[in-house]
């Protein structure tokens, strides 16, 4: 059986993200996929005629997946029920484990992606749009600015931005920082993410 265009694209993105994840984006050449994948010669240079355009589709990859993502987990991250502004004592308890959940599937699951983005986002720091695409992936500033808004935050465009920047904190630590060797998928990984969630939150009842 043969593999339809764009399902070999898919894959050559995939293990493009792999190949940068393990080794580093010095690594990602046309000919060091065709050789991961076993691909005659030439066959990534056909689907992507420059590192340029591989690194385009890599970029659009992470970002769909993680709409993808974020779509399928979205109750993870909404606000408990309650009036607007009101935050009773258990709501941050609350918040907090549904999106450290969200985050532990996200480090159980992606972390590929994870190490990907970062290294991509730093050697996109000269291209604005790619960069900004790539920096905004992951986390929605407009759904984390209504989440504080729904939570009652006197300023919460500026809540969220701190927020993001604590999730983002909170993966790098995960993936890459001092925390490498705490296992996703297992309670004390979700309950390590809460404590620091709850924390936020608390910040603003």
């Amino acid at each position: 059986m043969t593999t339809s265009t764009p399902d070999r694209r898919t894959l050559i993105v995939d293990s493009a993200i792999d190949l940068i994840a393990s080794r580093g984006l010095r690594a990602l050449t046309h000919r060091a996929l065709d050789t991961a994948l076993e691909l005659p010669a030439g066959s990534t240079s056909y689907y992507f005629r420059t590192k340029r355009a591989l690194i385009e589709a890599i970029v659009d990859r992470i970002t769909t997946r993680s709409r993808t993502d974020f779509a399928t987990g979205q109750a993870d991250l909404a606000a408990p029920t309650g009036a607007p502004g009101t935050f009773t004592d258990s709501a941050p308890d609350r918040l907090a484990a549904g999106i450290a959940g969200w985050l532990d599937r996200l480090l159980a699951q992606r972390r590929n992606h994870l190490i990907a983005r970062h290294a991509l986002i730093i050697e996109l720091l000269g291209d604005a749009e790619m960069h900004d695409k790539l920096a905004s992936s992951l986390f929605s500033h407009r759904h984390a600015t209504t989440l504080f808004e729904t939570l009652g935050a006197s300023d919460p465009a500026t809540a969220a931005a701190d927020f993001i920047a604590v999730l983002e904190g909170l993966v790098f630590d995960r993936f890459a920082g001092a925390r490498t060797g705490l296992v996703p998928g297992t309670a004390k990984s979700v309950n390590q993410l809460a404590t620091v969630l709850a924390a936020q939150f608390r910040a603003i009842s």
